[in-house]
């Protein structure tokens, strides 16, 4: 590995690394600017870059919410194989044995490495060390050594989701709320063509800011030996973007200034648009290998710039993958697999609809008069998708539904490239393995403090788990007799899912309810007993509040009183008359701990 040795200007007055820039963006997909979309933001500071370097056409941040979009990128690997996968986190977990975050190696290497200012890293506190040279609302490159290459990351926030959380629409935009084009999915209302329109006019603040900055790096001469990357860090924010794992949620706008000093590191010309698919976990490997760092091999990335990078080899790479988990008190599971124009969406808890309610995203306006609009019966097939139950699994064709509203998945003319899409997705989640099939607090408590050494050692029981989850593809026919054997299981987890797999099938699998209703009342572990009596109350088979309040009564732990929490939402929110009341649970420990997200279920459930 390249560490420890002299950097600065060689005897020729050359500059023997180059300097690399981030400017990232919070909360922005790609078809929110121009530069993507005919109907995005004009960002002339994004489009002069795109000029002088690239457009990558096909960049996604694998997941729809920062802190794991964040430490996807630091850690240079996907989540759920990590324990890095929950947003907002309730407990840190450890880094993989043998991987830095990946500043670490620029700086052992001789660079100046800064961030201003956001992290949000799903990781230990201690992994940090010698990580930055400073990363606070104060870092700057301009603190370095003389002559001393940098890595500095410069974040943006004005078109974070919390620029929309306003409270009325008097405030006159730039952009004409007249003339946005709204997503089919979305109901054509003056509230949401105003909130289109606030967003918009955040990306012109962002891009205006980052004018600014770029200045700076001009006025210091720096632009001939400086890599200058714009992303955003995960797609957004109007309603079914932000927290979500549809394209929106997951493509990001990506350009690279490429400096003229270095253009012998990038495979194609100044002005080019790249449609090769790179994703966030390639970050690291990238800067890696542009500043001549040997890449660690613990890593799940591989770079996209840099020596022996072509442009053949990149724009041969067509796939991505994604995930959805926890997001906030809002539990879910989705993972996600994009394959040239396709993309494939498997909802391993169909049942829990996209519109479930989420303190925070319902902070927004736009989501208030959405749900409204639904309950109110006003909104067509398309829009009310958002508010239903979904499909377990989604095949859509993006270059002829870019907003993901015509799923494929039933279409024979599609059969072969579901088949091939649900094969790609299956190996991706067992070669990992992908560690949210043990429940979040299972996992937390189990594999806490080496993730990866936890997955590895239970990769077949892991591989078990994704089997069953898969029996809701089947036909309830072929798969009864294999559910029945994971109810039976003596593994709960194994049962868990068989119940998990129940409830997807809904009243198919009505010949399961006498041994959900055994399970219910008597199955030693809880949360199995609440799958057991979700089951039956999404069937509307057996009241589920005398279940729940019951494990309520008897947990402890604030993350599983959470899940717990998820579950009973459900139930309340689809309105099959289980009110439930939780007064009792006010000054129960599991809600007063400090960090727990209970309050927020709580809050809603006693609305």
């Amino acid at each position: 590995m390249c560490l420890g040795v002299a950097i600065g200007v060689n005897s020729a007055g050359k500059v023997e690394r180059p300097n690399i820039v981030w400017l990232v963006s919070e909360d922005n997909s790609a078809r929110w600017l121009k530069l993507y979309d005919e109907n995005g933001a004009s960002m002339p500071t994004v489009e002069k870059m795109a000029k002088q370097g690239l457009v990558f056409n096909h960049a996604f941040s694998c997941a729809p919410v920062c802190s794991v979009a964040r430490s996807t990128i630091i850690s240079g690997c996907y989540a759920p194989r990590t324990g890095a996968q929950y947003h907002r986190k309730q407990k840190t977990v450890a880094m993989p044995d043998g991987v830095k975050m990946f500043p670490y190696y620029l700086r052992q290497a001789g660079y100046h490495t800064t961030n201003c200012a956001k992290e949000d890293y799903n990781f230990d506190p201690a992994d940090k060390q010698g990580v930055w040279d400073i990363s606070s609302g104060k870092a700057t490159y301009r603190r370095r050594k003389p002559n001393q290459p940098f890595f500095h990351v410069q974040n943006y926030a004005a078109t974070h989701e919390g620029s929309l959380h306003f409270k009325d629409t008097k405030k006159k935009t730039i952009t004409n709320p007249d003339s946005v084009v709204l997503y089919p999915y979305h109901p054509d209302t003056e509230l949401f063509r105003y909130s289109y329109a606030r967003y918009l006019d955040s990306h012109m603040k962002v891009d205006a800011r980052m004018g600014k900055f770029i200045q700076g790096l001009e006025e210091d001469g720096l632009m001939d030996d400086t890599f200058i990357f714009y992303y955003g860090d995960h797609g957004g924010v109007l309603p079914r973007g932000k927290g979500y794992a549809y394209n929106n949620g997951l493509q990001v706008p990506m350009v690279v200034y490429i400096p003229k000093n270095w253009k012998h590191l990038v495979p194609a010309k100044a002005g080019s648009r790249i449609d090769g698919f790179v994703e966030f976990v390639d970050l690291s490997a990238t800067v890696l290998n542009l500043a001549g760092v040997e890449i660690p091999a613990g890593i799940d990335g591989r770079p996209f710039l840099g020596k022996e990078i072509s442009l053949n080899e990149l724009n041969k790479r067509d796939t991505a993958f994604g995930y959805a988990d926890r997001f906030d008190e809002k539990y879910d599971l989705v993972r996600t697999m994009r394959k040239g124009r396709f993309r494939y969406m498997r909802n391993y808890q169909p049942f829990n609809f996209d519109g479930l309610h989420n303190f925070y995203r319902y902070r927004m306006l736009a989501y208030q008069e959405w749900r409204d609009m639904y309950h109110a019966g006003e909104l067509n097939a398309e829009q009310s998708q958002f508010f239903e139950r979904r499909p377990a699994e989604c095949l859509y064709d993006i270059e002829k539904d870019p907003s993901e509203v015509k799923n494929l998945a039933g279409d024979p003319a599609y059969a072969d490239q579901l088949l091939e899409m649900r094969a790609l997705l299956q190996k991706q989640v067992k070669s990992m393995p992908d560690l949210s099939f043990f429940p979040e607090p299972v996992f937390l408590t189990e594999g806490r403090d080496n993730p990866v050494e936890f997955g590895q050692r239970k990769k077949q029981e892991i591989a078990k788990l994704v089997d069953i989850a898969d029996l809701s593809l089947k036909a309830f026919p072929e798969a009864k007799l294999q559910i029945g054997k994971a109810l039976s299981s003596k593994n709960p987890w194994e049962r868990y899912w068989g119940l998990v797999t129940c409830s997807s099938f809904g009243e198919q699998a009505a010949p399961f309810y006498g041994k959900a209703v055994a399970m219910a009342a008597s199955d030693g572990e809880r949360l199995v007993r609440v799958r057991a009596a979700e089951f039956l109350g999404l069937a509307d088979e057996a009241d589920p509040r005398p279940v729940i309040m019951d494990v309520l009564r008897q947990t402890t732990c604030p993350i599983e009183a959470n899940l717990i929490l998820n579950s009973t939402a459900l139930l309340e929110t689809i309105k099959l008359g289980y009110d439930f009341d939780l007064d009792e649970f006010k000054s129960a420990e599991w809600v007063t701990v400090k960090g727990s997200l209970a309050p927020h279920r709580l809050k809603y459930l006693n609305q």
